[in-house]
């Protein structure tokens, strides 16, 4: 099942992945903030959900599909939405895909 974003892209990858990831079955409230959270209680809770993400084996995956789909809400592949925001204009800048690791070096 294809999933289209705000702008009319679409994730295309599966969805297979999901079954994997470390983050099955915990409780979303976890990875997506309430309304009015700040300070001390907003990062306690997102430092909680980005360890989970740590350890994740389908990290990547999940990065690619909420930059695919513009998700912009919550954690996705180890970001927050904020983190994710900035992450496709620093590869646009560099020429590369956003969820691309470094450049080799030849």
């Amino acid at each position: 099942m294809d999933t289209e974003d705000r702008r009319g892209r679409r994730y295309t990858g599966g969805w297979a992945w999901q079954r994997r990831a470390a983050c099955r079955g915990k409780d979303a409230a976890l990875f997506f903030h309430p309304a009015g959270e700040r300070g001390e209680r907003s990062q306690e809770r997102e430092d909680a959900a980005k360890r989970v993400c740590t350890r994740c084996p389908v990290r990547g995956q999940c990065l690619e599909y909420a930059l695919a789909a513009d998700e912009r809400y919550g954690i996705w592949g180890g970001l927050t939405e904020d983190e994710r925001r900035v992450l496709p204009a620093r590869a646009r800048r560099r020429g590369r895909s956003a969820t691309a690791g470094p450049p080799r070096r030849t």
